[in-house]
């Protein structure tokens, strides 16, 4: 390994998880990838063919964000869970996120993946939007 490599992974390894979360969050703005998405390490780059043909068609919305628009203090902790299980974040992190509704979840999300993210939360009690 490279010394640049070995030094990146240090730095890595020091951040916390929000930290962590921002990391993900640019890194998929910058390089247009889904970490979300398992594709067997295939990552789909901007201006493939795919892309071509997708500018020619009438452009339909493809990106969605998961709004967290109200928690029910009855329901806060089971929400909570929920919330941690789909952003990955610690439970500070999530509680203050949870607290601090409404609240952006995920940003430029698929269709399935913020209607999943929809009905896990409203399963436990929260008030969710995509926009």
């Amino acid at each position: 390994m490279t010394t640049k490599i070995s030094t990146i992974i240090d730095e890595l390894k020091s951040l916390t998880l929000l930290e962590a979360a921002e990391l993900v969050k640019q890194i998929e703005e910058t390089f247009d990838v889904d970490a979300s998405q398992s594709g067997g390490g295939i990552m789909m780059m901007p201006g493939g063919a795919s892309g071509a043909d997708a500018s020619t068609e009438t452009e339909e919305k493809t990106e969605f964000d998961v709004v967290l628009e109200e928690v029910p203090a009855p329901k806060k902790i089971a929400i909570l869970k929920v919330v941690r299980s789909l952003t990955g974040l610690g439970l500070k992190e999530a509680k203050d996120l949870v607290e601090s509704a409404p609240k952006v979840l995920k940003e430029a999300t698929s269709k399935d993946d913020a209607d999943q993210m929809k009905s896990k939360l409203e399963e436990a009690g929260a008030v969710v939007i995509i926009k």
